[in-house]
């Protein structure tokens, strides 16, 4: 069977896995080095923090992001309700939208199996939440 593969196309495809990656490793790494609760991601980790708060109130809950549900957040209407959060950050945060690797529980380590691909604004809500509530200080504690 014949396809058609645009070879500058994997070629993109294959940068962006191993950028995806290696941003990943870092974080790993950062967390490893001191207490996600001591991190800050990005200049704005209390602004997101709290819009994220106030655009999903059940973000006040911590238990809320110890587990991303993928199929609800990359639903038509998960993807409406965030959106316009992930806009709001588009001048501010470089790469935005960025296909970024963001693990599914909290308690995972980074792997095929425990991650997904999100937009980077959607990984800073995440991680910036775990790194607040205290969920991420495990990595450095092992």
């Amino acid at each position: 069977m014949a396809t058609n593969i645009d070879a500058e196309q994997a070629v993109n495809a294959e940068e962006f896995a191993v950028k995806a990656v290696e941003q990943a490793q870092i974080y790993w790494s950062l967390l490893g080095m001191r207490k996600g609760s001591e991190l800050r991601l990005t200049k704005y980790d209390d602004e997101i923090f709290e819009d994220l708060k106030k655009t999903f109130p059940e973000f006040e809950n911590p238990k809320t992001v110890e587990f991303v549900n993928e199929e609800e957040m990359k639903s038509p209407k998960g993807k409406a309700a965030w959106r316009p959060f992930m806009m709001r950050y588009q001048k501010k945060i470089d790469d935005y939208n960025f296909g970024t690797l963001l693990r599914v529980r909290n308690t995972d380590e980074y792997g095929q199996d425990t991650t997904i691909f999100v937009p980077r604004m959607q990984f800073f809500a995440f991680e910036i939440a775990r790194n607040k509530y205290g969920m991420n200080d495990w990595v450095y504690k092992n």
